[in-house]
């Protein structure tokens, strides 16, 4: 891999010999050779920053020697030149300066990564750490496994010097028209809310030429990558920490597509703690953005009402109210459509979704209907292929399109999309 110092290397001796570099940091050690600039474990550039110099030498141990290493950010900047890096920040910044000053460095440069080691590990220091842009924050002391597989989850999201360029047109181009957007949203969990969220955003893509994204708003546990049999290496929080310089072609390289029917998904956070950093106005700015180069935008939501909830609800062209077939399931569905009418939500954009309609559970869908005062959209049968899909990791409009249960996901699509206006999917 090519050195990420300038080309001209015939300068670098006397910029690590001159008095400038000695007097900003007299502790730092002069930068190693530049055939030594890589490590071997995931073949990207890799830098140590802490303005203590033990505790440099400590993860250069772990490193190697011919990693290089500075005292601070601001003595790597004039060599930096579009080559991906990963900067792996030691104990000492977390405690100088939780924040890590870097927050600028890392907006404008996507081709740098970022590695906290951390002498003890909060939830403060941890929001801190994420909001400025770090993707990954490791317990000291950090062994050479640990450091390894941290620099291989952060190295493949990295911008290359091609991906940098400013003149490459982002993959789907916008043409003016918005999405729509569609909430997925029950009030109790188990109702099948994130089948049906799955289901319909593959559907419509398979339905449409322009992108169709997935969202999963679930960000404590969502769980739409594992029910695709995805391994996302970008999730909702990458997204939020570029916020400032979100667009559309930066957004189109943080989703993962579903190969199958090209829908595209923006993942939840890996980890439960990651959701507290990410709040309402940050999900309406992502939907913004998907709203300008996709045909629809459809949000899967946790199980009950917080301030991201609302705001997805107040953003959406339609919110599907999930309902399960069980006493607890329409009471709760019941105080749910009370507190939206309170909070002034337009029913009108309101479909009711009663899923496992034809349970055998001594309730009638009139019934529930006229308890609710809403009148079902569409009702979805109970099948085992549901769980066997879930298990598969394939959507069961696709696993098992003949069933019940699919033809009925495929008539919630076609009030969006009909099927005749089908056409080649993106990928």
């Amino acid at each position: 891999m090519s050195n990420f110092f300038t080309d001209d290397t015939s300068s670098i001796p006397e910029v690590d010999s001159s008095p400038e570099i000695e007097e900003a940091s007299p502790v730092t050690p002069a930068p190693v050779s530049p055939s030594g600039r890589t490590f071997d474990s995931s073949g990207v550039n890799v830098v140590v920053i802490d303005p203590d110099e033990f505790a440099r030498k400590r993860i250069l141990a772990q490193l190697g020697d011919d990693i290089s290493s500075f005292a601070g950010t601001e003595e790597l900047v004039p060599f930096l030149n579009g080559e991906p890096i990963v900067l792996v920040f030691g104990p000492t910044c977390a405690v100088d300066d939780p924040v890590l000053n870097i927050e600028h460095l890392l907006h404008k440069h996507r081709e740098i990564g970022a590695i906290l080691i951390a002498e003890e590990l909060t939830t403060n220091l941890l929001q801190q750490a994420l909001r400025a842009g770090v993707k990954d924050v490791l317990a000291a002391p950090a062994d050479r496994t640990q450091l390894s597989e941290a620099i291989a989850r952060v190295s493949p999201g990295l911008a290359t010097p091609a991906a940098a360029t400013p003149d490459d047109p982002p993959a789907f181009e916008t043409d003016g028209d918005l999405a729509h957007v569609i909430t997925v949203f029950s009030t109790k969990g188990g109702a099948g809310k994130s089948v049906i969220a799955t289901n319909l955003g593959v559907a419509l893509a398979q339905r449409s030429e322009k992108p169709v994204c997935l969202v999963d708003a679930d960000l404590q546990f969502g769980d739409i990558a594992v029910m695709l049999k995805l391994a996302p290496q970008h999730t909702i929080v990458d997204a939020v920490s570029s916020l400032d310089r979100l667009d559309p072609s930066l957004l189109q390289s943080l989703l993962i597509t579903h190969e199958s029917s090209g829908l595209k998904i923006l993942p939840a956070p890996l980890e439960p703690a990651f959701a507290d950093q990410i709040g309402a106005a940050e999900m309406v700015r992502i939907i913004e953005v998907l709203k300008s180069f996709c045909s629809y935008v459809i949000v899967d939501t946790p199980a009950y009402f917080n301030d991201v909830v609302l705001g997805m609800i107040e953003i959406s062209d339609d919110v599907l109210l999930v309902a399960g077939m069980d006493i607890p399931n329409i009471k709760n569905v019941k105080i749910g459509l009370q507190t939206l009418r309170l909070l002034n939500t337009p029913m009108e954009k309101l479909r009711l979704i009663l899923n496992r309609a034809n349970s055998k559970v001594k309730l009638d869908v009139t019934e529930v209907e006229r308890t609710l005062q809403v009148s079902a959209d569409i009702l979805i049968p109970s099948d085992i292929v549901v769980p066997q899909s879930v298990n598969r990791g394939v959507p069961v409009v696709q696993s098992a399109p003949r069933s019940g249960v699919a033809k009925s996901l495929e008539e919630l699509a076609s009030l969006y999309a009909p099927a005749a206006t089908s056409g080649r999917r993106k990928k």
